[in-house]
């Protein structure tokens, strides 16, 4: 297997085409589906997943999460949660098409 490039803050994460993300009521969660299952993701993971749209920076997701939730140091943790992620291939640095 490829070993993938480390997510950085200038990073413009998004799902891999096999990926969608949704709101699955049955769950009462955000569940991430793939071909071979599902993944249901804790509040704070959908929170930072529905960020995850191909057009803004892991910084801007940052930003977002930290504007709707003030007073909360949100960086090391969106990090972390990215990291493992992209470590799981569940989201890829955006492609050039």
């Amino acid at each position: 297997m490829a070993e993938r490039a480390p997510l950085t803050t200038d990073t413009v994460p998004e799902l891999p085409r096999h990926f969608r993300f949704q709101w699955e009521p049955a769950q009462n969660a955000h569940v991430l589906l793939f071909p071979e299952g599902m993944v249901k993701l804790s509040e704070s993971a959908g929170e930072i997943l529905k960020r995850v749209n191909g057009a803004v920076s892991v910084s801007g997701i940052i930003k977002d999460l930290e504007r709707t939730f003030p007073g909360a140091d949100l960086g090391q943790d969106v990090m972390d949660f990215l990291e493992i992620a992209h470590g799981n291939g569940w989201i890829r640095p955006k492609q050039d098409k």
